[in-house]
């Protein structure tokens, strides 16, 4: 038989220090690079790819209009579709592509054709950017110049790659 549990002893000495902890999670810094070309482009050094798809610049619908920035992911859409958006009216009926509605899209240097003939479904997608959406694991900027130099990075900021600027 076991008696009643005596009183707590005093504590021991400390134990060695441990291995580091698993990293945090990621913190869902996203960026999005886009190629002007039919082909998907790489994520940089460093960041994960999230996903891929076509590089929206500008739609216009019932009379507004929005323009993405070309940073963020809702200007890489995974499917390509030109209208990519509904109107609904108060009665929940909704309507693809009617009115006088619009979309931008970066292009690819493919040429035109020469009959400058309406492009239309599938074999339009040679026509439209590749873009692609990835997580950093900071924030990313962009920094621009006004001239042909390539303009330096802040101090302590690294460079993820190099490109153009664009203004609409």
């Amino acid at each position: 038989p076991r008696g009643y549990p005596g009183p707590s002893g005093p504590s021991g000495m400390p134990g060695h220090i441990g291995p580091p902890g698993p990293s945090s999670m990621d913190h869902g810094f996203l960026v999005t690079r886009h190629s002007q070309s039919v082909d998907i482009p790489l994520c940089p050094e460093g960041t994960t790819p999230i996903y891929d798809g076509y590089s929206l610049l500008y739609v216009q619908g019932n009379e507004r209009s929005h323009g993405q920035d070309l940073g963020t992911a809702g200007s890489c859409l995974r499917k390509f579709s030109p209208m990519p958006f509904l109107f609904c009216n108060i009665n929940n009926v909704c309507n693809f592509a009617s009115r006088n509605d619009y979309s931008y899209w970066l292009t690819s240097p493919e040429p035109m054709p020469m009959s400058m003939a309406p492009i239309t479904g599938e074999s339009i997608k040679p026509f439209i950017s590749r873009c692609a959406v990835c997580e950093a694991p900071a924030m990313v900027i962009a920094v621009h110049s006004q001239t042909i130099q390539i303009p330096p990075c802040p101090q302590g900021w690294a460079s993820l790659w190099i490109g153009y600027s664009f203004v609409m």
